[in-house]
């Protein structure tokens, strides 16, 4: 009897270190998005997916790219020039991302960001990373924060010509947001669920899987689907944009 019990824990051991390993490959994945109702996908990419060989992107499955290009008040991504320029040369709709530290000034970030993404009227909207993850350490009361992020959206705005779209865990959102989106537009990270099924929340972008492969790129990358039309995005100004 032990014995037949110690061969079926060992099998179901295996079972879900398999299951484990198929999760962390993204062979298999929480949610997938209906491709009838989500056709425009894309990726956000950073120093992390080292050199990416841009011209093996499959374009029939990637429509845009977002690229990290700063972080903080003085953190520059490596990889971002080269990124920038040949996901524009490919063809790709391409657009830029801050990753916002709660350690630093809402305007000293933002003037970080300006030194480091040109203005380029035919690029998606700038985003703004709002995440625990790699954030500092410190938790500053809820005030302060929404102050910093009104500041460093009010100068991104006004540079770029183009609403600053909002990238949101719900951890971050619950903490320090509420409903309290400062009229952006939003770009939610949900890997488990479709983002309604709790919550109405109206957003651009989703994000449902960061492990995703894709020709060109080494290792998993984050891919996202389109809520809406990249052309009209790209095009549209911050005084047209209403979220």
């Amino acid at each position: 009897m032990m014995k037949k019990f110690g061969i079926l824990f060992c099998v179901a051991i295996l079972f879900l270190f398999i299951l484990y390993k198929a999760f962390e490959s993204g062979y298999i994945w929480f949610v997938y998005p209906s491709k009838d109702k989500y056709p425009i996908r894309g990726i956000d990419v950073s120093h992390h997916q080292g050199k990416i060989n841009w011209s093996l992107i499959p374009k029939n499955q990637i429509s845009f790219v977002y690229i990290k290009a700063t972080e903080g008040g003085d953190f520059k991504d490596k990889s971002f020039v080269y990124n920038w320029s040949e996901a524009k040369k490919e063809g790709f709709f391409v657009g830029a991302y801050h990753f916002f530290t709660l350690c630093k000034s809402g305007l000293e970030q933002a003037e970080n960001f300006i030194q480091t993404v040109p203005v380029d009227t035919a690029s998606l909207p700038p985003v703004v990373d709002l995440e625990f993850e790699g954030n500092c350490k410190e938790r500053p009361n809820l005030e302060n924060v929404q102050f910093e992020i009104q500041k460093y959206l009010d100068r991104i705005d006004s540079h770029y010509g183009k609403k600053t779209i909002l990238y949101l865990t719900n951890e971050f959102k619950s903490k320090y947001l509420g409903d309290n989106l400062f009229q952006h537009p939003v770009w939610i990270r949900n890997i488990f669920l479709h983002p309604n099924v709790f919550s109405s929340i109206d957003w651009v972008i989703w994000q449902y899987k960061n492990t995703e492969r894709v020709n060109g790129i080494e290792g998993p990358v984050d891919i996202n689907v389109l809520s809406g039309n990249l052309s009209t995005m790209a095009q549209t100004n911050s005084k047209e944009i209403k979220k």
